[in-house]
């Protein structure tokens, strides 16, 4: 097994992704567009995965010539495999998975059909286990004992909490269950140089709250609720998701990371 070390000499180092390729599901916008962006920057070379390929892209093309816009479908099984083949295809590696992809139904428990409950479970949740297993295999498949694969799966302080601003059972639930299904993947994957984390954000200004921001009075009480008193940017999500990525926390698996300006700390 490989043994990525951080190099103290060389600090800055762990944070250059030089002829790596990451795959960022959700890619297009917010976050995922986010931690696509500073990959790049960082000298790596991104998918950008989206269910609207034109909005994937669109992002490819502000991103530069290192960044490829691609349609897919998380819940889909071909779909995927067909991502992962294209990564392969395009740049004979896979060093990096972003599992961005997510979906919420903010309505009252008694309210939700089974099918809207079934959708965001097959977002957030199962298409977190398929997307990595498909990824994993591929690893497998390589048999480079030189490389990490390193996997971050997105979370939510909701994950973590009840909540209790706004009914979001469904979201809850999937967002807790990829705190254990992390843990779970890290435990298994750990001698087969595979390294799996996750990230918990608060409430980020994104597209995906947007119905919350036009509440003002609702995202005054949730900037009440923050040690910080704001709400979080795309970017301070992407800053954390540079660490898991990097050899800076090479000793890091299995482990979720609150970005959440202290509010799980109360």
């Amino acid at each position: 097994m490989s043994r990525p070390i951080f190099d103290p000499n060389q600090p800055f180092k762990a944070f250059t992704f030089d002829g790596e390729v990451a795959v960022v599901s959700g890619g297009a916008r917010g976050i995922g567009f986010a931690i696509s962006h500073t990959l790049i920057t960082l000298g790596a070379k991104v998918l950008i995965a989206d269910l609207d390929g034109q909005a994937a892209a669109i992002a490819a093309e502000q991103l530069g010539e290192n960044a490829i816009g691609i349609a897919c479908d998380v819940t889909d099984e071909p779909s995927v495999e067909a991502l992962v083949d294209k990564a392969w295809a395009d740049f004979g590696r896979l060093d990096m998975l972003v599992n961005n992809a997510g979906r919420a139904v903010r309505a009252k428990a008694v309210d939700v059909s089974l099918k809207d409950w079934q959708s965001v479970v097959d977002v957030n949740m199962t298409a977190v286990f398929s997307v990595s297993r498909t990824v994993v295999r591929r690893h497998l498949d390589a048999k480079d004992d030189k490389r990490t694969l390193r996997i971050v799966n997105m979370s939510s302080m909701m994950g973590l909490s009840g909540g209790g601003l706004y009914p979001n059972q469904s979201y809850q639930a999937t967002k807790g269950a990829v705190v254990n299904l992390t843990r779970a993947m890290a435990v298994e994957w750990a001698q087969e140089n595979v390294r799996v984390n996750a990230l918990a954000p608060t409430w980020v200004r994104t597209d995906f709250i947007a119905p919350l921001l036009e509440d003002a009075a609702l995202v005054e009480q949730m900037e009440s609720l923050m040690p910080m008193r704001r709400l979080a940017e795309p970017e301070d999500i992407a800053g954390a998701a540079m660490f898991l990525l990097s050899t800076a926390s090479a000793m890091v698996t299995g482990h979720t990371l609150a970005v959440d300006g202290g509010f799980l700390a109360q």
